[in-house]
């Protein structure tokens, strides 16, 4: 009998101990990137839970958020939306599904620049290139709007000056904590951004190689040039490909910089053509400070 008191009691104080933890469950935001996650962790802490849609090595391009994404939306408070691909497809599917569900757009209040064709384009009249692997446009046509703000420290600063207002808005009894980390991780963006026009100011004017136009944002702040090898989902032809070797030998190129998202046979073609090497360069890393000042140490020694 006092066996089976002790088990009930036992059995009681763990349920409560369950809805304890369920109550006290941090709210829950969701992000496209995880570069997002990164300037909603640096305002919030551990007081919202962060969920990332497009995790490590897949594609913003062409993904689909999985079934127990779609259902943990349910919970959360607000969908902190940049302006990947994948978000025009799925973005107004989730909010109809989820109408308690905020949405914040990232690229509020930026001026956008426009994507860059793959170099040469204009010359390659009646060779069109082809889609690739995944047989879809990943950023819309060259001239578009180019989503990869995140890339400027100098925007994500202005990113998270927004963000910080949402976020103060949704828990609004920690505001002082959110006010001090915001200040602390807009900090940590000036010191990298500082660090970043040290580290490039010698190389003004110069111009880079890299596969997918992922750093035009990066290159406008630093007096950079990137020279895409593909845009808008499509690879070169032949006569595109030509000039780019073209003038890749002519600037003396050592590195072409593919990240590893999209194949990279095409890149490495013309890395033997031209004597350079492939680096990896990651535009979706969480770690974002290092893996920009990785990035930059990368360009600058590619470029020299």
């Amino acid at each position: 009998m006092i066996y089976r008191l002790l088990l009930t009691l036992a059995l009681v104080l763990l349920l409560s101990l369950v809805g304890a933890h369920r109550a006290a469950a941090a709210p829950r935001v969701f992000v496209s990137i995880p570069p997002q996650q990164y300037l909603v962790e640096g305002i919030a802490g551990d007081l919202l839970e962060v969920e990332v849609m497009v995790g490590p090595g897949q594609n913003p391009a062409t993904y689909e958020p999985l079934p127990r994404q779609m259902a943990r939306l349910s919970g959360a408070l607000l969908y902190y939306r940049i302006g990947v691909p994948f978000e025009r497809v799925w973005m107004k599917r989730m909010l109809a599904n989820n109408p308690s569900l905020e949405a914040l757009d990232a690229r509020q209040g930026l001026a956008l620049r426009a994507i860059e064709a793959h170099g040469h384009a204009e010359k390659d009249d009646d060779d069109h290139g082809h889609p690739d692997d995944h047989g879809q446009d990943d950023h819309g046509h060259p001239g578009g709007d180019d989503p990869h703000i995140w890339l400027s420290p100098r925007r994500m600063a202005r990113m998270s000056d927004l963000l910080l207002e949402r976020l103060v808005r949704l828990a609004p009894g920690h505001e002082a904590v959110m006010r001090a980390n915001h200040h602390a991780l807009r900090g940590r963006l000036e010191a990298l951004d500082r660090e970043l026009q040290t580290l490039l100011a010698p190389l003004r004017g110069r111009a880079f190689l890299v596969y997918h136009p992922s750093w035009g944002y990066f290159a406008d702040d630093y007096g950079l040039h990137q020279v895409p090898i593909e845009a808008g989902g499509r690879e070169p032809g032949a006569r595109a490909l030509v000039g780019l070797i073209e003038q890749a030998r002519a600037e003396r190129v050592r590195s072409i910089f593919v990240q590893r998202q999209f194949a990279q046979d095409q890149a490495r073609a013309l890395a033997d053509a031209v004597g350079a090497r492939l680096v990896v360069i990651d535009p979706l890393s969480g770690a974002y400070v290092e893996n920009l000042r990785q990035a930059a140490r990368a360009i600058a020694e590619g470029v020299e």
